[in-house]
């Protein structure tokens, strides 16, 4: 299953310039998805990170990850657009080799459990065949009617 970049809006709230997820090559709901990001020259974050060398910072390819896999956990459980995906722990970041303009990134995610009110997911980020990263998340799937009762 594939989706494009209209199809990703309908999944995450993330909106430019922080969606960071532009095409979804495969997924096997509950399982895995094979996303792609694309890595330009204007990225607005490559102004501060580094000029004269840019660099893509380390935790936005860990937000590629994630992202990716709120895909996956929206296509994989019930009433998805009655509820939100929130990362709430990141173990084991590794940080292989940098990611430069022109790079595309593969992100590689896995659903490690995938419970009523949690998930944790594993994922690589691939430029070409080379591994960039890898990480380890977990996230709490919190109701919309839960975010808006007064506490």
């Amino acid at each position: 299953m594939s989706l494009s970049i209209e199809e990703i809006l309908k999944c995450l709230p993330h909106r430019y310039p922080f969606l960071l997820v532009d095409r979804v090559m495969e997924m096997e709901k509950g399982k895995r998805i094979l996303a792609l990001k694309n890595v330009t020259y204007n990225e607005p974050f490559f102004q501060g990170h580094f000029p004269g060398l840019r660099v893509m910072p380390g935790v936005l390819i860990i937000e590629a990850l994630v992202q990716a896999a709120g895909v996956l956990i929206f296509n994989s459980i019930e009433d998805p657009h009655k509820k939100l995906v929130f990362l709430s722990k990141i173990d084991h970041a590794k940080f292989r080799r940098p990611v430069i303009p022109g790079d595309q990134l593969r992100l590689d995610v896995e659903i490690v459990k995938l419970k009523t009110r949690f998930f944790q997911a594993a994922g690589k980020a691939y430029v070409d065949d080379e591994l960039a990263a890898e990480t380890e998340a977990m996230g709490s799937l919190i109701s919309l009617e839960e975010m808006h009762e007064p506490r």
